[in-house]
């Protein structure tokens, strides 16, 4: 199906347990939908419904788990669950006490 000028001006989008796990922020996209389903994930302060919720480009990503909380703000969508630099190069910490992703 040919793309749309409105689909080429939208930002690129990415489901949300699929980027938690690129990202390597868990260890795998079942951890990523048990955190959504039990409420601990939060996409620009809104609880996040769903695993399958997109995410673009500047969205922030408020994660509660292991006693921390961990606020990440998406840079790109991954294209693959690479190296620890590649999964860096995806979202910019904000976390106030410089805590990092396991």
């Amino acid at each position: 199906m040919p793309e749309s000028e409105d689909d080429r001006d939208r930002p690129p989008t990415q489901r949300l347990d699929k980027w938690l796990w690129f990202a390597r922020v868990v260890k795998s996209r079942t951890l990523a939908a048990e955190l959504v389903a039990l409420g601990r994930v939060r996409v620009n302060s809104a609880r996040a419904g769903k695993a399958s919720r997109a995410l673009k480009p500047g969205d922030v990503v408020t994660l509660a788990f292991g006693g921390r909380v961990l606020l990440l703000k998406v840079l790109a969508p991954g294209m693959r669950r690479g190296p620890p630099a590649e999964a860096r190069a995806l979202y910019q910490l904000l976390s106030p006490d410089g805590a990092k992703p396991s």
